[in-house]
């Protein structure tokens, strides 16, 4: 286990669970918690693991997605004392969530060791609590009712399990809790230039529809108003080239194949 801080949180490293919980074991290497999980995860391509470090993958996607997210959760109306960064990957993450949000607390989560080392230095430039855990998904070594939100960006749809991935943010997350979910649909991962520069599986993509569902089915709420549907020029098959050059703007909400969901889920029980 990593806390960096400038100001550290007493109350953060008793969220995290006793050893055995989850499908993985969980050991140390150094001052790091390690959790050895089952598998269920397909590892990005060299491509993939660099560009989702770069400042592009920042400004146009991370940043974007959580402006679109805070925007939504303002429905919601619940504060998030504790995030749990699930898949956090390089850290890029953790400033404009912390920005966005103003956290008491940080814990990114996230299956590859390679990454984490980058995490590791953004979590000590953040100047705020931060724990990093090198982890699966599918099996959080969090406490039942942790955590006040889970930010999964990008992540969701690498994983083969998604529905024992549901299951665990349900369990982390304390009753009213939220899930901020961004992901990319069926229709952008199997367009041509992200099956030849990334890699995930097959079976575990989904339309925005059925997103929607499979959230739903695993016990959150999600109110049509913390749904949206970002159609932006990277998504799209042209790169956006029909309206720059042309004027042409892209079909409405309801005329397209969704490239992008972004929602805001919640726990029932507060």
């Amino acid at each position: 286990m990593v806390v960096t801080s400038s100001d550290p949180n007493p109350d953060f490293a008793p969220r995290l669970a006793s050893a055995g919980l989850g499908a993985g074991a969980m050991t140390r290497r150094g001052d790091e918690l390690v959790m050895h999980p089952d598998d269920g995860f397909v590892p990005e391509t060299r491509f993939g693991r660099w560009f989702l470090n770069t400042e592009i993958w920042s400004y146009y996607v991370v940043n974007e997605a959580i402006r679109d997210l805070q925007r939504l959760a303002g429905g919601v109306g619940y504060r998030f004392d504790i995030i749990a960064d699930v898949g956090c990957g390089h850290g890029r993450s953790f400033a404009p969530l912390m920005q966005a949000f103003n956290p008491g607390g940080l814990i990114g989560i996230d299956r590859e060791a390679v990454v984490l080392r980058n995490a590791r230095a953004r979590a000590a430039a953040s100047g705020r609590t931060v724990m990093l855990i090198e982890g699966d998904c599918a099996a959080l070594p969090l406490a039942e009712a942790s955590v006040d939100a889970v930010f999964c960006h990008q992540t969701f749809h690498h994983l083969a399990d998604q529905s024992r991935a549901l299951r665990e943010f349900h369990r982390i997350l304390r009753p009213g809790g939220v899930l901020m979910l961004a992901e990319s649909t069926r229709a952008y991962i199997e367009s041509w230039v992200i099956r030849l520069l990334f890699r995930h599986p097959a079976h575990s993509q989904r339309s925005a529809a059925e997103y929607v569902s499979m959230v739903r089915k695993h016990g959150f709420a999600v109110p049509s108003s913390c749904v949206s549907y970002p159609y932006t020029w990277w998504s799209r098959t042209d790169i956006g080239l029909r309206e720059a050059i042309l004027g042409t703007p892209p079909p409405p909400h309801g005329q397209r194949r969704e490239t992008l969901i972004n929602l805001v889920a919640v726990k029932p029980g507060a």
